[in-house]
């Protein structure tokens, strides 16, 4: 404060070293406007410190993570480290797992240990732990504060078979892992190349540690093989535990208690044909108090009815975070019990849920809400695909009698909310999304667009509006919650899609209030030209990543100012903690969540959002090396496609056809030198002027797939290609963009 009160005093604009001494005392904590209040700043003064603030920015010595100003690298308060080494005092010191080289050395982190604490318990080298971070005296390190010792990998682990003349060799999934030792009779008739489970049986002082095989799982090129080695990769546990298992299978279905009987109300689920489970439900009607406005109706399955806080069953939820999506299955939160049966909303079937009703005017204004604890029965079960030609005039059998007394109404609703979201402008990003389809023996059959339908657009934009009630009423309340958040971009990713929109004579303003509509006017500007792919990839690039939080700071991405995810407790775990924090702050029943669960909240925000990305790169990961397995025998071939990523090392190529990514090497290009131009995404030959640019269409052959790595080499076709020896090396393409944008939300 007295700090304060001296900059106060002054009231001129503060120098560039000022302001960077702030912002290293308040890393994270400050933003702007901090600023000028703290040097007492007014009028022209702040125009003149966002001026410098941006210089700053622009030369890397600053940057902004949710509206607030950090000095590059710096570290959240709350992050994943991994112990590293010990000092001289005993000490362990830990590295931040997602730093990045760019960012120079890694700060120096001291773990402290817990006094009197038992050594068990003590972090050791390469473990991870999840810790709060306060910086040193010096301000050249941190030391951390052990909040939770991160699961070790269990000594079971995956691994490629390879038959010897004497013994059998495992050669590791993990690629910072070691091969092993099989002795014959402890392969289990394990086959050449064939993917096996294993366990270490005895480490050796000297040579490779000796496994037995546990379990045969097949040929690699499978997807429940490729989806295994992914879960293994990246750590996600997909094996419940027998306490958990028995504790689903014990459980018993709801009762009406604390209950209102709403199983007359016709809802309906609307989802993917081959959903397995169902957890929301809609109905909608007009609001006889309202006239030509309408009452929609969002009921989720009651899972915190089942998954108590503290239960076993809540302690492996919380652990995996979210269910993890494959072509060819899902790795669920929760066991299927309770996912599949007991809180899966079924057709006919008594079920109880938590459920919102919402008033909106004609104009698709929201009037008001009321969150109730019910016992429902579906009415039907419809696929998007059903509902939609329903609509479209062609019912089958089972809508036709729905079509006038429940679909329709939806529609109406919705077409009622659609143009309040017309006015609200989200982002509007438009990529298209493939959906790998499987054979009966795992491996890909073929890849499909699926069509994106208006009943998508309903499910979609009710859930939204659920979602939006569920952060009104625990605000209201002033009850602690776990928000969705989404951060606007970085200044110096606005900067950067600046100069990149200008090399094709487009503008983005570089003063004001960024929204969404701004770019949405880019986007707009080139739909139907041969940019929009292009165009709608770097704008994607430009935004920052959906996270949970327990500090409210909107979501930039829908142009919304308080948001929580509400809609799927069976698949996330923030949800269920949305559901417990109704619960109480409403007085809904049992299930609620306690003062003990909410001193927690920030450290779960950090766990979930950490394993959210985990499940995103495991799915990635999956479907590149079923390509990759799919495209093997086509080596040779030539394929129409499209830049979608261009480094220093080469471009990364979609294949029209398929979807697949694909790397060219720049060695392989041709005889001139070409130079990389990281703002305009393109690579220029130095002599020639050839410019390859990210969204350019191009023809490429497949010299080589590699399935286990995920990868495939392509080279470029040319009337008159002058190829060098082709590069050995293999990259990784960014995240595709559909998915990643829908996962924003």
């Amino acid at each position: 404060m007295a700090r304060k009160q001296k900059h106060r005093q002054g009231a001129e604009l503060p120098t560039r070293e000022a302001i960077l001494a702030f912002v290293s005392e308040n890393s994270g904590k400050a933003g702007a406007r901090d600023i000028a209040r703290a040097f007492g700043l007014s009028g022209g003064q702040k125009i003149s410190l966002k001026r410098m603030l941006k210089e700053l920015a622009g030369e890397g010595l600053i940057d902004s993570r949710r509206k607030r100003l950090h000095r590059p690298g710096d570290l959240p308060s709350v992050t994943v480290l991994q112990i590293e080494g010990i000092d001289d005092a005993g000490e362990p010191i830990g590295a931040p797992v997602d730093w990045d080289e760019e960012w120079g050395l890694a700060p120096r982190i001291v773990v402290e240990l817990e006094k009197g604490g038992r050594k068990s318990t003590a972090p050791g080298i390469g473990d991870r732990i999840l810790a709060r971070l306060t910086p040193d005296r010096e301000g050249e390190g941190f030391t951390a504060r052990v909040i939770k010792l991160l699961e070790k990998k269990p000594r079971a682990a995956l691994g490629i078979f390879r038959l010897g003349d004497q013994e059998g060799r495992i050669v590791p999934i993990d690629r910072r892992g070691e091969e092993l030792t099989v002795p014959a009779e402890a392969a289990k008739g394990a086959r050449d190349g064939e993917l096996v489970s294993v366990e270490i049986v005895k480490q050796r002082r000297f040579g490779l540690p000796s496994a037995r095989v546990v379990q045969r799982l097949g040929d690699v090129s499978t997807e429940k093989a490729i989806s295994l080695i992914a879960l293994e990769e990246h750590g996600i546990p997909y094996v419940f535990p027998d306490a958990v298992i028995a504790a689903a299978e014990a459980a018993e279905p709801a009762t009406m208690s604390h209950r209102e009987d709403w199983t007359k109300l016709p809802l309906i689920t609307i989802d993917p044909a081959d959903a397995r489970d169902h957890d929301d439900a809609v109905h909608a009607t007009l609001d006889p108090e309202n006239p030509s406005g309408f009452i929609v109706t969002v009921a989720i399955a009651d899972v915190a009815h089942y998954v108590r806080p503290g239960s076993s069953l809540d302690r492996e939820a919380e652990k995996r975070g979210n269910s993890v999506y494959f072509p060819g299955r899902v790795v669920p939160m929760l066991p299927e019990r309770i996912s599949n049966n007991l809180c899966s909303l079924i057709e006919g079937e008594q079920r109880p849920a938590l459920a919102v009703s919402m008033r909106f005017s004609a104009d698709g204004k929201k009037l008001g809400q009321r969150f109730h604890r019910i016992m429902m029965r579906s009415a039907a079960k419809l696929s998007y695909q059903q509902a939609q030609a329903a609509i479209d005039g062609r019912p089958d059998v089972k809508t036709a009698t729905l079509l006038e007394p429940i679909l329709k109404p939806l529609w109406a609703a919705y077409a009622a909310l659609s143009r309040e979201r017309d006015r609200r402008e989200p982002l509007a990003i438009d990529l298209p999304e493939r959906k790998v389809l499987l054979k009966p023996d795992g491996s890909v059959d073929r890849i499909v667009v699926p069509p994106r339908l208006d009943a998508h657009r309903l499910i979609e934009e009710f859930m939204i509006q659920a979602n939006v009630a569920a952060a009104e009423t625990l605000e209201a309340k002033t009850k602690a919650v776990v928000y969705r958040i989404h951060d606007e971009p970085a200044w110096e990713k606005l900067d950067a899609l600046r100069e990149f929109l200008g090399s094709l004579d487009m503008s983005f303003p570089k003063a004001g209030n960024l929204r969404p509509s701004q770019f949405n006017r880019i986007l707009s500007k080139v739909a139907d030209t041969p940019n929009a792919v292009l165009v709608n990839q770097v704008i994607l690039r430009s935004q920052s990543q959906a996270e949970y939080s327990t500090e409210n700071i909107g979501h930039f991405g829908l142009n919304l100012r308080r948001y929580v995810h509400f809609t799927s407790p069976i698949r996330r775990y923030a949800d269920l903690l949305v559901h417990r924090a109704l619960i109480a702050s409403l007085d809904l029943g049992a299930g609620a969540l306690r003062a003990t669960d909410e001193e927690r909240l920030e450290r779960v925000a950090g766990e979930i959002s950490v394993a959210e990305r985990r499940a995103m790169a495991a799915e990635r990961d999956t479907v590149d090396r079923l390509m990759a397995s799919w495209l093997a025998e086509r080596v040779g071939a030539t394929f129409e496609g499209r830049i979608r990523g261009v480094t220093r090392a080469g471009l990364f190529v979609e294949l029209a056809e398929t979807g697949a990514d694909g790397f060219v090497p720049i060695s392989t290009i041709g005889e001139d030198y070409y130079q990389y131009e990281e703002v305009h995404h393109r690579l220029v030959g130095r002599t020639t002027g050839e410019t390859f640019r990210l969204g350019d269409p191009v023809e490429v052959r497949l010299v080589e797939a590699l399935p286990f790595a995920g990868s495939l080499r392509l080279e470029l076709l040319r009337e008159a290609p002058q190829a060098r020896t082709p590069s050995r090396r293999f990259r990784r393409a960014p995240p595709r963009g559909a998915r990643a944008a829908r996962r924003q939300r």
